[in-house]
């Protein structure tokens, strides 16, 4: 049986990790590794120590899951790097336990949960560019008024920069300096 290791997380410097460290500790675990970061930020140098000290068969235990992402894919991502390195998970609020299959199960719903999600967004966004279309508008970005796009390389020719050009013409530099590139105009300002 490996050793259980705690993990606790607050999100400002107002907070204080001393009550999850300890029902961590009364837990049982042998040593508790800690951020003071928002839970948008992944960069937790608390949770990279902890990983580089874990060895297959211990277990990372924290008082609820949102310690350790926020959201659930962000989690399940978490989750699938500590089964691949052999290392379960133990959340004292859900009472969750990777080591158990009743835990391993739970985390199985999650997954399929996350999927389901993934899938109904997929399918709404297909289904509004499908409804679009049917009204007759095209999705992604609108073509350039090819008229203002030859007037603005009658500038360019004219000696006037292509960002003047554009700002005049009402164009997207971009658009200007693509269309330069296709005619093989190479000149920049």
């Amino acid at each position: 049986m490996g050793a259980v290791l705690g993990y606790a997380r607050v999100s400002t410097g107002d907070q204080d990790v001393t009550g999850q460290t300890l029902r961590l500790e009364q837990a049982g675990t042998i040593r508790v590794f800690t951020d003071v970061k928002s839970g948008k930020s992944m960069d937790r140098p608390g949770l990279a120590e902890l990983l580089d000290y874990a060895r297959a068969g211990d277990t990372l235990a924290v008082v609820r899951l949102d310690r350790l992402g926020r959201s659930l894919a962000e989690l399940l991502e978490t989750v699938k790097m500590l089964r691949e390195r052999q290392i379960d998970l133990l959340s004292l609020e859900e009472k969750i336990d990777t080591s158990s299959a009743a835990g391993e199960l739970v985390f199985h719903v999650f997954g399929a949960i996350a999927h389901f999600e993934r899938r109904l967004i997929s399918e709404r966004t297909k289904d509004g560019i499908a409804a679009a279309r049917a009204l007759g508008k095209r999705p992604g970005r609108r073509p350039p008024d090819l008229q203002k796009v030859e007037a603005a390389m009658k500038l360019i020719k004219a000696n006037v920069s292509p960002t003047e050009a554009a700002k005049q013409l009402g164009l997207g530099r971009s658009t200007v300096y693509r269309e330069m590139r296709r005619l093989g105009l190479g000149r920049s300002g």
